[in-house]
């Protein structure tokens, strides 16, 4: 397969489709991201909070000494985490996510939640009563600006801000983000944020593409089935090819060769238009990441339609 990717609004380009990492143990890490890159993919997305930073950097430096890949091929993807938000922790954060993944650079950096939380709290997202740290995001995002200007990343983004907060962000911001990442999948489609981020000129990523605790039943869903087996394709493939029909760049995870191969293997058929309608009836609006700690956080964006 070529690979596909498309511009962002800074002139740097993205793959059409990446890896997500959430959570990989260290004991399939390196395997899992060895293959994938053996297969096709060159866009990683990782956090600082899934844990697994240093066991992808020795995956990434292994596959860069095989000559068989280079770094400018690939389009890494680290994140802020909310205990850094404060301006004198954002670029040793950085520093720290660069030296656990072993490169030089990051292709896009993200602010991973709208919201800061103090350092004393809990690393762990779904931990409750973390306290919020009164650190506005537009602070955060200048001192994201400098990794930019510094060369620790290509570029920057954001991850999980409704359109309230994009608003906020611009009036301030130098360098404009070129990626909202959010959920987005069958049951979780949130179209006006798409349109406003589309009319803000941002791209976006997909996380949890198949749900993260309904894929079960997602890949049981009549119309799912009835579109897989007319199109020669499995539900997941099914549903790849409805999230990049929508201008999603999803990100989805896998351990098993196969199914990282299947993932990516979505770009010789495409849905017609009354398949493609069909697939958007399945929104139930239903979140799949609600974060139950944050609900009382002033920043949090549990409406994301805003």
């Amino acid at each position: 397969m070529a690979e596909q990717r498309i511009t962002l609004n800074d002139g740097n380009q993205i793959p059409l489709i990446g890896l997500g990492t959430y959570r990989a143990s260290d004991s399939v890490i390196n395997n899992m991201v060895s293959t994938s890159i053996d297969i096709g993919y060159r866009l990683i997305d990782t956090a600082f909070v899934y844990g697994n930073e240093k066991a992808i950097g020795k995956a990434l430096e292994e596959k860069l000494s095989e000559g068989k890949v280079r770094r400018e091929d690939l389009f890494i993807v680290g994140k802020l985490w909310n205990t850094k938000h404060h301006p004198d922790d954002v670029i040793p954060a950085m520093k720290r996510t660069l030296a656990d993944l072993r490169l030089d650079y990051l292709d896009l950096y993200l602010i991973h939640w709208p919201f800061a939380v103090k350092e004393e709290s809990s690393n762990e997202f779904e931990e409750h009563n973390n306290p919020e740290a009164d650190i506005p995001f537009e602070d955060t995002w200048v001192e994201m600006e400098k990794c930019v200007k510094q060369g620790y990343t290509k570029t920057i983004g954001i991850s999980n801000f409704n359109s309230e907060q994009i608003e906020r962000l611009l009036q301030t911001a130098e360098i404009r983000p070129v990626v909202n990442q959010i959920e987005y999948n069958p049951y979780f489609a949130p179209e006006k944020l798409k349109k406003f981020c589309d009319q803000k000129g941002m791209a976006v990523m997909g996380y949890s593409p198949f749900t993260r605790e309904n894929i079960k039943q997602l890949f049981s869903e009549p119309i799912i089935n009835e579109l897989s087996e007319k199109y020669g394709k499995t539900p997941a493939q099914v549903t790849l090819r409805f999230l990049l029909q929508s201008q999603i760049i999803p990100i989805p995870k896998s351990v098993k060769p196969e199914r990282l191969k299947e993932n990516l293997d979505i770009f010789d058929f495409e849905l017609s238009t009354d398949d493609f309608e069909k697939m958007r009836s399945l929104n139930r609006n239903e979140r799949s990441t609600v974060m139950e700690s944050a609900m009382d956080f002033k920043e949090y964006p549990f409406n994301i339609e805003y």
